[in-house]
C-alpha cells in the first residue's frame, strides 16, 4: 500500500484589496525560512494567468494544444495545467509535499485557518473576517480587538513565532 503523505498545515492571509497581504508575506517568508521551515505559498487570482513567456518551447507545447505543460531543470519544476473549475486550498495541497507550511493568499471564503492583514482603506473600513470562526490572528497596525492575537505590520518575526507555535512545525536546522 502506498505511504500516505500528511498534507502540510495552511494558514490563509486575507483582506481588503490592497491591503498590504503580498507585502507581509514576502516579509513573513523569510523569517520562516530562516528558522529551518519550509514554506510554500499559494496565489488565489479571480481570473486567468500566464506563468510561461511567449515563444518558449513550453509555451509553445500549451499553444500546440497540451491540457498539461512540466518544465524541469536540475534545480525547479514548473507545471501549468488546464483545469475545469476552481480549486480549493484542500485540493492544492497535495502538491505542497516538501513543505512544512503552506501560506495562502486569497481564499476568504475557505474554511481554513486566516491570518486578516487590515489597513482602513476608508474611515468605513471593517476587517472582513472579524466574525469568521477561522480567524487566527490579525496583522494590522490599528488597537482592534477582534478576540485573536493582534500583529503589527512590521512584525513578520512575532507572526513567524505564532505560526510555529499554532502549528507545532518543527524547523528543519
Amino acid at each position: 500500500m502506498p505511504e500516505t503523505i500528511a498534507a502540510p498545515p495552511v494558514v490563509a492571509f486575507v483582506g481588503w484589496s490592497d491591503s498590504g497581504k503580498t507585502t507581509f508575506i514576502e516579509k513573513l517568508i523569510p523569517v520562516l525560512v530562516k528558522s529551518g521551515l519550509r514554506v510554500g505559498t499559494v496565489k488565489h487570482h479571480k481570473g486567468g494567468f500566464e506563468m510561461d513567456r511567449a515563444g518558449k518551447d513550453s509555451w509553445r507545447h500549451k499553444q500546440a494544444g497540451a491540457a498539461a505543460t512540466l518544465v524541469s531543470s536540475p534545480v525547479r519544476i514548473g507545471m501549468v495545467q488546464d483545469v475545469d473549475h476552481d480549486y480549493t486550498l484542500d485540493e492544492l495541497l497535495p502538491f505542497f509535499r516538501n513543505v512544512d507550511l503552506v501560506l495562502a493568499e486569497g481564499y476568504k471564503h475557505e474554511a481554513e485557518k486566516k491570518i486578516e492583514v487590515f489597513r482602513p482603506l476608508s474611515a468605513e473600513s471593517q476587517p472582513l473576517c472579524a466574525n469568521d470562526p477561522h480567524l487566527i490572528a490579525l496583522v494590522s497596525d490599528l488597537p482592534l480587538d477582534l478576540g485573536v492575537p493582534r500583529f503589527g505590520l512590521e512584525d513578520a518575526g512575532a507572526v513567524a513565532q505564532f505560526l510555529a507555535a499554532f502549528f507545532d512545525v518543527t524547523p528543519h536546522k
